[in-house]
């Protein structure tokens, strides 16, 4: 082998050694789908990469920072929170977001945990502001169905018609304009006011959680209990009123069957004394003597009964009871 040859070789090794000794200290970097990279030299910001692919860097210079790209969420912290009435009430939310600018993340944050603490209070600030602009019922309520249903009530039980109004009375001034969806994106829009200097978007505001204070849960306890001793008693009012008029209803029944029938029985009395009229007039007629014996009979047994001393039966009326020697037949 010629000396050039074998300087070749040399040479060739080499640069072969060196570029094994280049792949080594990492000069290639890859991003993954669902990732995004800083890539930073002497810590200031040189290059992004937001979509997925082979990327090269100059070794033990440039440092690359992974940040995620997808959907993240963070859980904020519950909070005690005074609604438009004052009425405090304690709200849990939780929020949807991702990083839209890697460089202006890094700027401010550089890592994710650093940036939970800021993203929270920015969360709960607008959170905040939303909540205490507007009534507990555009809270905790997302829509009027309720009151839908109870028109519907009205419409269709004219019976209970009075006590449904009592119930609609009670929530007239609790009609929702807005309701809980509404408020939610006016959270999201609020706090992505504040948020694109850092290099975040936030995609939605939602509460987890809402629960009263303590003592707004006596105060919603004891109007519930007034409420259902309202409407309690508009159906104990109601229940008397129908009972008031079936008892009305029963007694001119009572009196229009019992004078049906005294009217019934009057006309079958009068039928039934013509009838037997007529039966005494025929007996009568067929024999005067017998007719006026039996009703002699008839008149003893029903005067004589209750007397105990008679003291003449001189007179007509006791002919039939003795004889022409005043003795007893």
């Amino acid at each position: 082998m010629s000396k050039a040859m074998k300087k070749f070789f040399i040479w060739l090794g080499v640069i072969v050694v060196l570029f094994v000794l280049f792949i080594f200290t990492g000069p290639f970097y890859v991003v993954n789908e669902g990732e995004q990279v800083v890539v930073t030299r002497f810590g200031s910001i040189v290059n992004t990469h937001t979509e997925a692919g082979l990327h090269f860097k100059v070794p033990f210079i440039d440092i690359v920072t992974n940040y995620p790209k997808l959907v993240l969420s963070l859980d904020g912290d519950a909070q005690r929170i005074p609604t438009k009435e004052n009425q405090f009430i304690i709200v849990d939310t939780t929020a949807r977001w991702k990083i839209s600018d890697p460089a202006k993340f890094y700027q401010n944050f550089v890592t994710l945990d650093n940036s939970y603490n800021k993203l929270s209070d920015i969360i709960d600030s607008s959170t905040r502001t939303v909540i205490t602009q507007n009534r507990l019922s555009e809270i905790v309520r997302s829509s009027n169905q309720i009151n839908d249903v109870k028109n519907t009530e009205i419409e269709e039980d004219e019976d209970t018609k009075e006590i449904i109004g009592l119930v609609t009375a009670s929530v007239e001034n609790e009609i929702v304009s807005k309701g809980r969806s509404e408020l939610c994106r006016q959270m999201t829009i609020e706090a992505n006011k504040l948020v694109p200097e850092y290099g975040i978007e936030v995609i939605d505001i939602v509460p987890r959680q809402i629960k009263y204070s303590d003592e707004l849960t006596e105060s919603v306890y004891n109007r519930m209990i007034k409420d259902r001793n309202q409407v309690a008693q508009a159906y104990r009012s109601l229940g008397e009123g129908k009972k008031a008029e079936w008892l009305g209803k029963l007694e001119s029944e009572k009196r229009t069957i019992a004078s049906k029938a005294y009217r019934e029985a009057e006309e079958t009395k009068g039928n039934a004394d013509a009838e037997a009229a007529a039966i005494y007039a025929a007996a009568y007629n067929k024999d005067p003597e017998f007719y006026a014996f039996w009703k002699s009979m008839e008149s003893y047994k029903t005067n004589l009964k209750d007397y105990n001393a008679i003291y003449s039966t001189n007179m007509d009326y006791f002919k039939y009871l003795y004889n022409a020697d005043g003795r007893r037949r």
